[in-house]
């Protein structure tokens, strides 16, 4: 048996006092040798609790320094992390906190009125303050705990959910250090960087991506509990950032504000952009400020970190991730289970240390997801010639009409490259004649009409990519992370007709 590493406590000794976590809304700030009192004491409790290894200890909050207090905890007694998403309807809350039943829950203020509303029976700790885990009463100081192996869950991150039940991927310790390991050698991150977490904390994109591996590498992680995009340009410059992650949705308010369009951000090394294809519209905004920007690819299941590419390479390869990281290996295959050749689209698949171990009580999705040690994504990609990695879009998201292949991506791109389009949505929808049909969800940005639209189309894409319907709306709905709901675009259009 392979033991994990409480690698926290090891960075600890390195970086006693050097400056951690900064909450940007109170400009407290955390050395690293604060952040890990604070664990040990909230381990203690948790211990004093009858909380131990296995155990689920739930947290529903914004974007707070208690994550890292609650993870760091669950590393050291071998108690497994489940942060809640707050931007779950009361009834998908329910579902998610009765399907881990966790022995305990941390609660914001502002989220104190939803557990209430879910009626829960479990044990709860008021998040009321940056100070909270002073107040919470240990009876002795905390001893480590030993055997926790590396394949022990750690963290449990519940996805999906727009067209099902949300599904909780556990995360060992292996799956967490594993990706952060591979990001700071594959991103050449270093302990002068400094980030900004606004992607929520309670998603693998806020808690893994950068927050992590940062911590793991003695970095900064600036704490960000909302987003206001004139605010996250003024943190990113005030606290000198060199490197955030945001979705095209955040980067598509940010770019359109005055603050954006006055800063140089003298310390950024580079902007990053994930959860969703980046419209080229964005890569412009950057380009044309030169600022280096560049796109990646991941999902709770795997990493979420697993390409790169420099951003020097992104005008030459525009809409890449690049190449896979280090330590992982990805293949794209066809429907028949065999690899694909150059350029020839097929679902993408990743193996690696940082993948899932499995779905909490979900043996046959876990199943049909991890195959022989290979995370199956959904998603459809192609690999050129040089093994330069394109993401064509979600493998559910394919359109067939009259017998072609129409890959939404690339309409959603065209449609935003045209100036008076701000945001697109692309999906099929039933046809009796054609089986399905090209459908445009249009947000358009000044006077534009659907016959404008269509001759836009007709420009540069085949007669069958051309949309049959087009609808212009006044915004795009939104999942709980800022990617676009087409489950909800469908549905609503759906009951229409």
């Amino acid at each position: 048996m392979q033991y994990a590493v409480d690698w926290f406590q090891n960075r600890v000794n390195l970086s006693p006092d050097k400056s951690a976590v900064i909450d940007s809304e109170t400009d407290e700030q955390f050395t690293y040798s604060e952040l890990n009192e604070r664990a040990n004491h909230l381990a203690q409790y948790f211990v004093e609790k009858g909380i131990g290894k296995g155990d689920r200890v739930a947290l529903l909050a914004p974007n707070h320094v208690s994550y890292f207090d609650f993870i760091f905890a669950c590393m050291k007694i071998g108690s497994v992390f489940v942060p809640l998403n707050w931007r779950l309807s009361i009834d998908e809350l329910s579902y998610v906190i009765n399907d881990c039943s966790p022995s305990l829950i941390g609660v914001h203020p502002e989220f104190q009125e939803n557990i209430k509303k879910v009626r829960t029976e479990y044990g709860i700790i008021d998040i009321y303050a940056n100070d909270y885990v002073n107040d919470l009463h240990a009876r002795h100081s905390f001893a480590p705990v030993e055997n926790i192996a590396e394949s022990d869950p750690l963290a449990m991150i519940y996805t999906g959910g727009t067209t099902g039940k949300p599904k909780g991927a556990v995360l060992s310790h292996r799956s967490i250090l594993w990706n952060a390991t591979n990001t700071i050698i594959s991103w050449n991150l270093t302990d002068k960087d400094v980030t900004l977490t606004c992607l929520p904390m309670f998603h693998t994109g806020g808690l893994n991506v950068l927050s992590l591996p940062l911590l793991l590498i003695g970095g900064k992680v600036v704490i960000s509990p909302a987003f206001d995009p004139s605010k996250i340009v003024s943190d990113l410059v005030n606290y000198q950032c060199t490197i955030v992650l945001c979705v095209p949705t955040m980067y598509h308010m940010m770019v359109q504000t005055e603050a954006f369009q006055q800063a140089t951000f003298p310390d950024m090394n580079v902007f990053l952009s994930g959860g969703a294809p980046c419209p080229h519209k964005i890569y412009t905004a950057f380009r044309d400020k030169g600022i280096a920007f560049k796109e990646g690819y991941g999902l709770t299941e795997a990493g979420p970190n697993n390409f790169f590419i420099d951003p020097g390479e992104t005008e030459r390869k525009v809409g890449s991730v690049g190449k896979p990281m280090i330590f992982n290996k990805i293949k794209i295959v066809n429907e028949k289970g065999q690899e694909t050749h150059s350029n020839e689209v097929g679902e993408l698949l990743i193996r690696g240390n940082h993948a899932f171990e499995f779905y909490w009580k979900k043996e046959q999705q876990t199943g049909e997801t991890l195959v022989d040690d290979w995370v199956h994504t959904g998603d459809l990609a192609k690999q050129d010639e040089e093994g330069y990695v394109y993401i064509v879009g979600r493998k559910k998201d394919m359109i067939i009409t009259g017998g072609e292949n129409v890959y939404p991506l690339e309409i959603e791109h065209w449609l935003e490259s045209h100036e008076g389009i701000s945001e697109a949505a692309v999906l099929g929808l039933p046809d009796e004649k054609w089986g399905e049909i090209v459908a445009a969800f249009v947000v358009p940005n000044s006077k534009l009409s659907k016959e404008e639209v269509k001759q836009h189309c007709e420009k540069k894409l085949s007669r069958y990519k051309i949309p049959k319907k087009i609808i212009l709306l006044d915004e795009l709905p939104k999942t709980h992370v800022g990617k676009i709901n087409k489950a909800a675009l469908k549905e609503k259009t759906m009951n229409k007709t």
